[in-house]
C-alpha cells in the first residue's frame, strides 16, 4: 500500500499507455459509459481477492486457499438462501434470512482463516504448505457438498450485490472501494499494519522489538480470509449461483497483482 514517488509515476504512465492503446484499437466503444460500467462490474471480486493475497505476502507468506475459501463461502451462503427463501418472495420479508446467510458465509471464511492462522502461527507450518493443503481440503469439501452441481436460484435482493447500481455506479464497485479504503487504513494507520510491515521486512528484528509475530500472522490470515469471503458474495451474486470451481483462474492473477 506504500509506494515510492517513482513507482507512482511508472504506474500512471502504464495506465495512460493502456488507455491510449485500447482507444486506438476500438475508438468507438472503449471510451463509453457502458464499457466502463462493464469493467466496473467485473473487477471488484478480483481486486478483493488480490487484497486478500497481498496482505499475507506483506508478511513474507502467501495464501493459496483464497479461491477455495471464496467458493466455500459462496456455497454455504447459497445453500442457506436456496433452502429458506423463495427467489420470487419480496425482499422485505426475507431480509433477516439474507443477513443470516451472509453472516454464516463470512463466518465460514473466518473459520478457514482461523485454521490457516493456527497452522502457520501456532505450529510454524510453512505458509505455502499450510494454505496449499487447506486449498486441497476445502476444494474436496466443496465438491462433496455440491456433488459437482451448481447451486442457483438466489433471491433478487442478493443479486443486487453483484449486479445492482447506485446512481449508475455498480454497487460491487462501491463495496470494493470501501474495502480498499478500510485495508489502507489498517495497513497505514493502525499498530497492526505497522507490525505487518515490520514482520515482512525482518521477522527477527520484529520479534526483538517486542512484536508478537504469531499474533500478527494469526490476524493477517483472518483478515485475508475475510476479504476472500467478501469477494465470494460478489461472485455468487454476479453469477446468481455458487459452484466448487468458480474463479480458479484468479489465483495466479492475484499473486501477480500482489507481487507487482
Amino acid at each position: 500500500m506504500k509506494f515510492k514517488l517513482s513507482q507512482l509515476y511508472i504506474l500512471g504512465l502504464v495506465m495512460v499507455a493502456v488507455v491510449i492503446l485500447m482507444w486506438l484499437f476500438n475508438p468507438r466503444q472503449f471510451l463509453t459509459l457502458g464499457n466502463f460500467q462493464s469493467m466496473a462490474f467485473q473487477l471488484p471480486e478480483l481486486g478483493l481477492l488480490s487484497m486478500a493475497m497481498m496482505v499475507t505476502m506483506l508478511t513474507g507468506g502467501i495464501n493459496l486457499s483464497i479461491i477455495a475459501t471464496a467458493n466455500m463461502t459462496g456455497i454455504v451462503t447459497a445453500l442457506i438462501l436456496t433452502s429458506t427463501i423463495d427467489p420470487a418472495a419480496p425482499p422485505s420479508g426475507a431480509a433477516w434470512l439474507i443477513v443470516l446467510a451472509i453472516a454464516a458465509g463470512l463466518a465460514t471464511a473466518l473459520i478457514i482463516g482461523l485454521i490457516n492462522g493456527a497452522l502457520i502461527a501456532g505450529l510454524n507450518v510453512s505458509p505455502i504448505l499450510a494454505t496449499l493443503g487447506m486449498m486441497t481440503l476445502v476444494n474436496g469439501m466443496t465438491i462433496v457438498i455440491t456433488k459437482g452441481y451448481v447451486i442457483s436460484g438466489l433471491p433478487n435482493a442478493v443479486r443486487f450485490i453483484g449486479n445492482g447500481t447506485i446512481a449508475g455506479i455498480p454497487f460491487c464497485t462501491i463495496l470494493f472501494a470501501l474495502c480498499a479504503v478500510m485495508l489502507a487504513i489498517v495497513l497505514n494507520r493502525t499498530p497492526l499494519g505497522f507490525k505487518i510491515y515490520m514482520l515482512g521486512s525482518n521477522p527477527t528484528a520484529s520479534y526483538f522489538a517486542g512484536v508478537s509475530n504469531r499474533a500478527v500472522l494469526f490476524k493477517t490470515y483472518l483478515l485475508s480470509s475475510l476479504y476472500a469471503g467478501i469477494a465470494a458474495m460478489i461472485m455468487m451474486s454476479r453469477f446468481n449461483s455458487a459452484k466448487a470451481g468458480y474463479g480458479e483462474s484468479y489465483l495466479l492473477v492475484t499473486i501477480l497483482a500482489s507481487a507487482g
